[in-house]
C-alpha cells in the first residue's frame, strides 16, 4: 500500500490537534504514567508524541517518510524521544519491550493484520494498544458543503479505514481483549488559509483524486472565498484494548 507523505508534509502541522479531554481519558484509563515505554506508530510530524512526551513517557516515534520525520525531529528534541524510520508491520525491535504501541492517525494506512501482530509482539503482558483519528462533523453544513464538492469531481470518494469502526478489527486479531471506544467533541477556529493547507495534507484526498487534486482544493478555496476564519467541528475517537495475557 503506497501513502506517500513527502509532498503533503509541508502542511501536515496545519491539522487539529487531538482532544486533550480524550487523551486524558486513554491515559487515565490505561494507567500511563512516567515509567512507561511507549511507541508512536506512525508518528508523523509528531502531533500525538508531543503529548506522550509532556507525560514523562519514554517515546520511541516511528516514521518511515523522511520528509514527515524530520519535521517531527525538528520539533520535539525531548531527551526521552528517539525517532526511528521502520515500519508498523516490522520495527525490528525487540518483542515485550513496550507498554503502549498507538497509532495517530496512521492505522488506517498499515496491514492492520500485521500491524497488530507486530504490535501485540512488541507488547509486555498486559500492555495497551490503541489508535485514534481526528473526524470532521460531516453533519455541520461547511463540511457538508466541502464533501458535495469533493463528491462532484469523485464521486465515488470514501474515507476508507480510517472513518471505519476499529472494534471488529482489534476483536478480530485475537491478540487483545475487550476493546473500548473514546469520543469527545470539539470545535477549532482556523483561519480559511490553514484550513485549506490541512486539505494540502488530505493523503486520502490525494490519492483518489490523482491529477484533479489541485483542482478539488482550488474550487474548496472558492467555496471559502468570502471568509477569513472557520468554524471547523471534530471529533476526536480512540480505540484501546489490552494486550492478551
Amino acid at each position: 500500500m503506497n501513502w506517500d507523505y513527502t509532498e503533503l508534509a509541508q502542511h501536515y502541522d496545519k491539522r487539529p490537534d487531538y482532544s486533550k479531554p480524550a487523551l486524558a481519558t486513554l491515559f487515565d484509563q490505561t494507567g500511563l504514567d512516567a515509567d512507561w515505554s511507549v511507541i508512536d506508530m506512525g508518528a508523523g510530524t509528531g502531533m500525538l508524541t508531543k503529548h506522550l512526551c509532556t507525560a514523562g513517557c519514554r517515546v520511541t516515534a516511528i516514521e518511515p517518510n523522511q520528509a514527515m520525520r524530520n519535521i517531527g525531529q525538528n520539533k520535539i528534541a525531548a531527551p526521552h524521544c528517539r525517532w526511528l524510520d521502520a515500519s508498523a508491520e516490522k520495527t525490528g525491535l525487540a518483542e515485550e519491550s513496550f507498554d503502549m504501541v498507538i497509532f495517530g492517525s496512521s492505522f488506517n494506512v498499515v496491514n492492520q493484520d500485521k500491524a497488530l501482530k507486530e504490535s501485540a509482539r512488541l507488547l509486555k503482558p498486559g500492555g495497551w494498544f490503541a489508535c485514534l483519528w481526528n473526524h470532521r462533523d460531516l453533519s455541520d453544513p461547511l463540511q457538508d458543503a466541502v464533501e458535495q464538492l469533493i463528491h462532484s469531481y469523485l464521486p465515488g470518494y470514501a474515507y476508507g479505514k480510517r472513518r471505519q469502526e476499529q472494534t471488529p478489527v482489534i476483536e478480530a486479531s485475537g491478540l487483545f481483549h475487550a476493546p473500548k471506544k473514546i469520543e469527545a467533541g470539539f470545535s477549532t477556529q482556523p483561519s480559511t488559509t490553514a484550513y485549506l493547507d490541512a486539505w494540502r495534507s488530505h493523503a486520502t484526498l490525494a490519492r483518489q483524486a490523482g491529477h484533479l487534486f489541485p483542482h478539488i482544493i482550488q474550487a474548496i478555496t472558492n467555496l471559502l472565498a468570502d471568509q477569513r476564519f472557520l468554524e471547523v467541528p471534530y471529533h476526536t475517537r480512540i480505540w484501546y484494548a489490552q494486550k492478551n495475557h
